[in-house]
């Protein structure tokens, strides 16, 4: 019972539904971009926030970007 081979499938044979899903994703990954350079951006500039926990929050958002943009 093991797989001995990969099969990589399109998301869709339709040109419309390939752009549906290329602006969709587009759309998720610069939501994505946004939030977290708004709240790493936040964080750097209001001298106030330099508790712990805005720290680990500083680093959950550098690596979300990381990751986002990896993938």
């Amino acid at each position: 019972s093991s797989v001995t081979e990969f099969t990589l499938l399109a998301f869709a044979d339709t040109r419309e539904l390939q752009l549906l899903h290329f602006w969709l994703f587009l759309a998720i990954y610069l939501a994505s971009l946004l939030s977290n350079g708004l709240i790493i951006t936040a964080i750097a500039c209001d001298h106030l926030l330099r508790t712990p926990m805005y720290f680990f929050l500083l680093n959950l958002s550098l690596i979300d970007l990381g990751s986002i943009s990896t993938t």
